[in-house]
């Protein structure tokens, strides 16, 4: 049985973590960037289909690409963090699941049901950026996840050689710098939003 994480561990994941516009001039490592992915894999999605498709746009080229089809403001951001990802959704995830999901015929739950696949992909790799801020946070690592860009042509840019992946949101990554940040925005207690039944 697992224990509770200790106040630090949970600050560091949620109470004091934060979204950054900003970043400080210090590099995240390709190696970095597999340690995210090492602990995001191991995060639940349905029949462990794994949707999730990133792009990591570390040189400048690619920075430059992705920042041209971004809202300017999401523009100014993505140039200058050390790394934005691109967190795509494959709409045919389901051709991977006889590997991923070696229990049962699952692959043949998706064939031909384009509304539960689009549904699964999109609600599963939105899970995996989920998975993907805290496994940056984990490792001491920021992120600002944002929408604000041209998806079509995203996906033109960057997902073309793989034409059933689609761009959900992409992220920033790297070292926040404080001075980036807002005043954090309210966050209700429990009686607000939820009943218990």
């Amino acid at each position: 049985m697992s224990e509770p994480l200790s106040d630090s561990a949970l600050d560091q994941l949620f109470r004091t973590a934060r979204t950054y516009n900003g970043y400080h001039a210090k590099p995240v490592s390709d190696v970095q960037l597999h340690a995210i992915w090492d602990l995001m894999k191991f995060g639940p999605t349905s029949a462990n289909c794994l949707p999730a498709r990133i792009i990591w746009c570390t040189s400048d080229a690619a920075k430059q690409k992705l920042a041209a089809l971004a809202m300017p403001a999401n523009a100014e951001k993505i140039l200058a963090a050390p790394v934005t990802a691109i967190i795509g959704m494959d709409l045919e995830f389901y051709e991977k699941l006889p590997e991923l999901f070696p229990h049962a015929d699952a692959r043949s739950w998706f064939v031909g049901n384009d509304e539960l696949t689009k549904a699964t992909a999109f609600r599963n790799s939105s899970l995996q950026g989920a998975y993907f801020i805290l496994a940056a946070r984990a490792l001491g690592l920021d992120t600002g996840p944002m929408s604000g860009f041209n998806n079509d042509a995203v996906d033109g840019e960057f997902f073309a050689d793989q034409p059933g992946v689609k761009s959900n949101f992409i992220s920033t990554l790297g070292y926040g710098d404080p001075a980036t940040i807002f005043e954090r925005s309210p966050r209700p207690d429990f009686g607000r939003f939820n009943r218990i039944a």
